[in-house]
């Protein structure tokens, strides 16, 4: 990826903490979480276990696999798929960043054992790109053992649960990041081929505009000036942005603007003209027409209604792609 692409998307996210917890569940068993505010993974340590995504096949994961879900997507697991499924906030009903827990749950049956991460992140530094990756990866044993390093992590994070080891939670944290960036690195070299905008982050023309749109957002960028970023024609550059990425290649720019925009209303007290400069807009009536335009307000009224919002209490809540090389069975 020219740049480091996948470095440029994740690293403004600035993971905040992880909860994370080890499962032990016998047959019959199932649980259904709502969607998370963060990123989760599922690692199967022993077993095998179902995972169902609204719309979608259930995928059937077994020992050595790991599930990605980049957005905290809404999912059931169970031993099997169909399974009758209790809410997860019934059986995890806190799960603060920093927080460990070990669950046993389910009957007698074949036992399963799952290690399982939430991954908080800054939602207003997710960019445009990243929101566009799938539900879910899934990641089988040959990927894994494919990336030692990955593999490996997960393994040590598995075999080595002592919850009273000093310094338990920075370690976790810092295991669970690597293995969240390890994840989708391999994601992009091994999914690539069944997912488009897996194979826009590793085109190396395409991969060459996401990486300008991503850090350079504030140049004048046009078309033909992406285009030639990427030594393609305005045309085919054009043509085959659209396929990988799912927009036109103006409206990407324009989203990763925005999101720059909206960050900066909510995160500092820049004024609405330098705000402007900072993603591109030498207008600040441009800016503030392209604001509204995007996201129905201005950017006063966003900001004043953020500001309102963070003062509130908070609480934190309770087109799927798989690397299958086994059927589910």
């Amino acid at each position: 990826m020219d740049g480091d692409l996948l470095s440029a998307l994740l690293a403004p996210l600035r993971l905040e903490g992880v909860f994370h917890s080890r499962w032990q569940a016998g047959s019959p068993w199932g649980i259904a979480g709502e969607a998370e505010d963060c990123a989760l993974l599922h690692y199967v340590h022993e077993g095998t276990c179902a995972v169902e995504l609204p719309g979608a096949e259930p995928v059937l994961l077994r020992a050595g696999d790991l599930a990605v879900f980049p957005h905290g997507s809404a999912h059931r697991l169970g031993d099997r798929p169909g399974r009758p499924a209790v809410p997860l906030a019934a059986v995890l009903p806190d799960r603060p960043p920093g927080g460990v827990s070990t669950l046993e749950l389910g009957g007698p049956g074949e036992r399963t054992v799952l290690l399982c991460g939430g991954l908080h992140y800054d939602r207003a530094a997710i960019s445009p790109i990243y929101r566009a990756l799938p539900p879910v990866l899934v990641l089988d044993q040959a990927t894994l053992e494919g990336h030692g390093l990955l593999g490996g992590t997960l393994g040590r994070l598995a075999g080595e649960w002592d919850l009273a080891e000093p310094g338990a939670t920075l370690v976790a944290l810092r295991a669970f990041e690597l293995v969240f960036v390890l994840a989708l690195r391999a994601a992009v070299s091994e999914l690539a081929e069944g997912s488009p905008v897996l194979r826009a982050l590793r085109h190396p023309a395409i991969g060459t505009a996401l990486h300008a749109v991503q850090t350079r957002f504030a140049e004048p960028w046009t078309v033909e000036s992406l285009a030639a970023q990427a030594g393609m024609s305005r045309s085919a550059f054009a043509a085959t942005f659209r396929e990988l990425v799912g927009e036109a290649p103006i409206r990407h720019l324009t989203a990763r603007r925005m999101q720059e925009a909206a960050r900066l209303l909510s995160e500092t007290t820049l004024a609405h003209g330098r705000i402007s400069e900072r993603v591109g807009y030498h207008s600040t009536v441009g800016f503030h027409l392209a604001f509204r335009q995007w996201y129905g307000t201005t950017p006063g009224d966003y900001r004043r209604r953020w500001t309102q919002n963070a003062a509130l209490p908070t609480t934190t809540p309770g087109r799927a792609f798989t690397n299958r090389r086994h059927p589910t069975r």
